[in-house]
């Protein structure tokens, strides 16, 4: 069982928790069949609303397995690094790893896929999804895969899609990824301080929004070399290229904000902050 490395990002009840983040929300009218979608990574008190209402919006596919495509943060991860079998501690219960799929994969994907457990062993970017996943979708499985912002990912997602297309079993894709890291700390500021930098951060965020919304997933990976606008530009490709060999349209913006507008602080104030998008697809 792979234990959590990150539990400090979504301390306290975890069912009180998303229960709260889903009060009021309804899931929108469109897309009419959601199948997958990317949620943020950061600590709950910042994102953990709208992955909760991404994870929702999902309901009506009523998956049986997540495949979890993970932005990584070292790297020395290998791409397509597959946790293949076992569980997922998390305090909601074990996240069960769904091992016949995940072989299934990497049997059919052998230029894209590999099993290696140790690539997920620091990673935080699926487990902070996964307590939201116990709590919504208490018998799911999980087949988490750590993608890195390589020149291939979009391709390793069209070959997991075209398997998933043939899986005798409900699935939702979901990929994680926060966006623009702004600010001295993060070594990324441009456009220096105040609410001009708050707005340029925002337009930088919304470039990459523009290619998922429009299902782009081959120009993401160049996309965030050149803006620095995602953490996860690997995890958004793979999941972009997924969905859309699954029959995806398009995608559907649920929720931006960014770290700085949460803490409610003035625009002028605008030093640092993270973007984070929940977006779905079908």
């Amino acid at each position: 069982m792979r234990q959590p490395v990150a539990p400090h990002f979504y301390p306290g009840d975890v069912a009180a928790q998303v229960n709260e983040f889903l009060v009021d929300f309804e899931p929108p009218d469109e897309p009419e069949q959601p199948i997958g979608g990317l949620v943020p990574h950061a600590g709950w008190i910042y994102s953990g609303s709208i992955a909760a209402r991404v994870i929702k919006c999902l309901e009506q596919a009523r998956p049986e397995t997540f495949v979890l495509f993970g932005a990584v943060h070292s790297w020395s991860v290998q791409p397509g690094a597959v946790y293949a079998t076992g569980s997922w501690e998390t305090p909601a219960g074990e996240a069960r790893v769904d091992e016949g799929l995940a072989r299934r994969l990497v049997e059919a994907c052998p230029d894209h896929l590999t099993i290696d457990p140790a690539s997920h062993a620091q990673e935080h970017s699926i487990e902070v999804q996964l307590p939201i996943i116990k709590v919504l979708y208490p018998e799911a499985k999980i087949v988490p895969i750590a993608m890195p912002p390589t020149p291939s990912a979009h391709e390793t997602g069209r070959a997991i899609g075209r398997v998933l297309a043939k899986a005798d079993k409900r699935v939702a894709v979901l990929g994680s990824t926060d966006l623009t890291h702004y600010g001295p700390n993060y070594g990324f500021a441009p456009w220096g301080s105040g609410a001009e930098a708050r707005e340029k951060m925002y337009h930088n965020d919304r470039r990459i929004i523009d290619l998922i919304l429009a299902l782009h997933g081959d120009r993401v990976v160049a996309e965030t070399d050149a803006r620095s606008n995602a953490c996860g530009g690997g995890a958004i490709a793979a999941t972009v290229a997924a969905v859309t060999e699954l029959g995806a349209e398009g995608g559907a913006l649920i929720e931006y904000t960014t770290s700085h507008d949460v803490m409610k602080e003035p625009p002028e104030s605008f030093q640092t902050a993270v973007g984070y998008a929940g977006i779905i697809f079908g």
